[in-house]
Parts: structure tokens; C-alpha cells; sequence
């Protein structure tokens, strides 16, 4: 049983779209995160092209109603995206999951969810479901918006 994310929030956590971001910083996670962050908050991109490629690394046979429930897929974009694009092992994608307040707030969690971790082993299952294929079309997809919102800034500078 997998859910896309969890609707409900919890005490102490921060809207996705209002997580602050230090686009300052030299580093390759805000500018990641920011781009989860487009993603996140433009509800038809959400769940109409990415969500609907993302559905696809369920197992047919799953029950949506029964069994345990599985990392959001949500989750599996943000780690995913993350470790990919940071070229990380599991290893330091655990501790960066477990650690790294921003990238936890992006998944989801709250000042009062500290005690929430990710076992290395629940990592290697839940990532992998993005398989070249489903993240070739992801990455696709992420550059259609890309130029899409590049023509939108360019479409305003020319304006003014």
C-alpha cells in the first residue's frame, strides 16, 4: 500500500512550499530541493505527469487498501533525485536523510519527527524501484519544465 504523500500534516511541520531555501549557497542540495519544490507545489505537474510516471514503480499485484504502507512516493522522487544527482552511495544518502534538516523537511517530517530514520536497507528497496527507464522519463519531463519556465522569465524580461 503506497501512498503519493501524505495529505494530513503533522505538529511542527512546515509546508513544502514554505520550507526556506538558501539559494546562496554554493552547494548542489538547494538547487535540487528547489526543484522538487516547483514540482511539489504545481498540483496538475505533480500529479498528472510525475506522479503518473511514478505509479508505474509499483508492483502490479499491490493493493492500494491492504498491507503495510510502503515510502510515499514522494519520498522515493526526493531521495532519488537527491542521490542521483549527488552521485551518492546509500550510505551517505542514509545519513544525509536522517540528518540534513532542510532535505527532512522536504520529505515531510517536523521539528517533532526526529526520532523517524531510515534504515539503510528500506533505502535500497524504495529507490530502486526508479529504474533507468522511469527516471529517463522524469528527467525528460523535468527538463520540458525547465524551458517552459525559462521562456516564462525570458518572456518578462522582455517585457520590461
Amino acid at each position: 500500500m503506497r501512498k503519493i504523500f501524505e495529505p494530513q500534516m503533522t505538529f511542527g511541520q512546515t509546508p513544502i512550499d514554505q520550507i526556506k531555501l538558501d539559494m546562496r549557497a554554493r552547494d548542489e542540495i538547494p538547487k535540487l530541493l528547489l526543484g522538487l519544490q516547483h514540482i511539489y507545489c504545481d498540483q496538475d505537474l505533480r500529479e498528472k505527469t510525475f506522479f503518473a510516471i511514478l505509479k508505474n514503480v509499483i508492483p502490479e499485484d499491490t493493493d492500494s487498501r491492504n498491507g503495510r504502507p510502503g515510502m510515499d512516493l514522494w519520498k522515493i522522487l526526493v531521495m532519488g533525485t537527491i542521490r542521483l544527482n549527488c552521485n551518492w552511495d546509500y550510505d551517505k544518502l542514509q545519513e544525509m536523510v536522517n540528518n540534513h534538516r532542510t532535505l527532512r523537511q522536504m520529505l515531510g517530517h517536523g521539528m517533532m519527527d526526529d526520532d523517524i530514520t531510515y534504515p539503510l536497507q528500506t533505502l535500497k528497496d524504495n529507490v530502486r524501484l526508479l529504474t533507468p527507464d522511469v527516471l529517463d522519463k522524469i528527467n525528460t519531463l523535468v527538463v520540458q519544465v525547465g524551458h517552459k519556465l525559462l521562456m516564462k522569465k525570458k518572456l518578462r524580461t522582455m517585457r520590461h
